[in-house]
This record gives structure tokens, sequence and C-alpha cells, in this order.
């Protein structure tokens, strides 16, 4: 519910009537809190339906994320991926900064929310005393309370949501099971999306490689009546050539072709 609490109504004596059913002012705000979050989960499915990149799509993600939680100041996605964390989205240069220097530590909530997939906040655990080079430039940031959430795409490709607040004792227990619904129902779509983003990659390297055979079939009929060797043998002296002059195959295979075509003119 959006908007201004509605008044209580007053007692005979002036002061106000207890709500009824136990509802009260935390009653609204909890409402508001689930209602932005739902609001911020239908508007980031809509662009994911759109055909974007993952880097797109992820910080999305992070602005969605701070529309969701009130009191989240600022976001990022830390994903590893080849066994190394990385700031795949964010929302300011200060995420990036605490991201990074818990990669360098090699600890924090960002990188334990990850590898433990469990929420991490700022309420269970002391960063002073677990954390003190994320605690030191979280300040710098003034930035007093955190919340992470794991995001599992796949066995190969995973990592966290991180929420920095510069509001003091951010983040209630409300919030956590927010962000934890949040990225559990996000998880699920970004997973179709990878799965996605890489049959379509694998689909343009087999275009690819079927746009690139007359070419080289033709390179390699070239050598083998120029140098009387196998086809095969031709293959890997184009291969050699390639990868000596650091160009694509098929780029190699044109150049040999448009030259091997060209008149002779020096007699």
């Amino acid at each position: 519910m959006h908007g201004p609490a509605a008044r209580l109504p007053l007692a005979k004596e002036g002061k106000p009537m207890e709500p009824e059913d136990g509802a009260g002012p935390r009653d609204a705000g909890d409402h508001g809190v689930l209602d932005e979050a739902t609001t911020a989960l239908d508007a980031l499915f809509a662009v994911i339906d759109e055909e974007q990149s993952l880097t797109v799509t992820l910080d999305r993600v992070c602005q969605q994320a701070i529309r969701a939680l009130p009191d989240a100041t600022m976001a990022s996605v830390s994903m590893f991926e080849d066994g190394k964390p990385t700031t795949a989205a964010s929302t300011s240069r200060s995420a990036l900064d605490i991201d990074a220097v818990q990669y360098e530590a090699g600890a924090g909530p960002c990188l334990l929310a990850a590898t433990s997939e469990t929420v991490v906040s700022s309420r269970d655990h002391d960063p002073g005393r677990l954390w003190p080079e994320f605690h030191r430039k979280a300040q710098e940031a003034d930035v007093t309370s955190f919340l992470s959430a794991p995001l599992r795409i796949d066995s190969e490709y995973f990592g966290s949501l991180n929420l920095y607040s510069c509001v003091e004792k951010g983040f209630a227990e409300l919030e956590v099971a927010v962000l934890d619904v949040f990225t559990t129902a996000l998880e699920g779509t970004l997973r179709s999306m990878r799965r996605y983003l890489k049959a379509k990659q694998l689909t343009d390297q087999l275009y690819e490689a079927l746009r690139s055979r007359p070419v080289i079939d033709q390179a390699k009929g070239i050598l083998m009546a120029a140098k009387n060797i196998t086809a095969d043998e031709a293959f890997a002296e184009l291969t050699r050539h390639s990868q000596h002059e650091n160009i694509k195959l098929r780029e190699l295979a044109a150049r040999f072709v448009a030259e091997a075509s060209r008149p002779d003119t020096t007699g």
C-alpha cells in the first residue's frame, strides 16, 4: 500500500484506538515493502523477456533490487567464473570498490554468500571482527549495513547479489526474507537465459564454420596441387600459418585463395 498511512480512529478518551486484528503501522510498512518487491520483480522479468546480454540484465537486477528493498543505497552482483570472483554489475563506484576489497582479501559477505549459498546479513555478522578490510572500505563509503544473497545460475557460473546501506541497522528481518524470495525467483530466469545465450553462441559458431568451409576447402585444394600433399597436410599447414599470424583460419584461407587467383603479370 503506497502513500501516507491512514489515520487511526480516536477513542472517546482522545487516544488512538487499537487497530483491528493486530494490524498497525509496522504491518502497513511491511505491505509496502512486499508491494515494492513484487513490482520490482515484475519489472525485472519484463526486461529479461527482451533479448538482452547477461551484463545488461544483471545491471537491471541491481537497479530493481534497490527498488525492492528501501534500505538499500547501492547494489552489486558478484559472479565466480573459472574460480575467480568479479563484479558483473553495480550501481555505483563505491559498491565496486567494496567488492574489490573483498576479492583482494579473499573474505567478505559477498564471498561468504556465494560459497555458502546462504543469505549473509550485517545483523548476524560482525564485519569489524570477521572482515576488517571490508569493514574499513565500507566505512569510507558511509555503509553501515549490508545484505548478500547467493545467486546460483549453474555449476560454472554463480555468485551473490549484494546490497549496501547507509541506514543504521538497516535490512530488517522482512527485507532479508524478501531478498531471499527475490533471488530465488531470479535464479530460474537467469538459468534459462544463460542456457539460451550458450546455445546462441554455439549456433553462431556452427554458422561461421559452415560459412568458412568452402573457402578453406579451396585453399586446401590449391596447396594440395601446388605441393603434392594430402588434404590433412594442407589443412595442418593452413592452421600453422593462422596461428603464427594470429588471424582466423577463414581469413587466412580467403587471402590465400585471392592471392593464388591473381593473374600472373610477371611474364
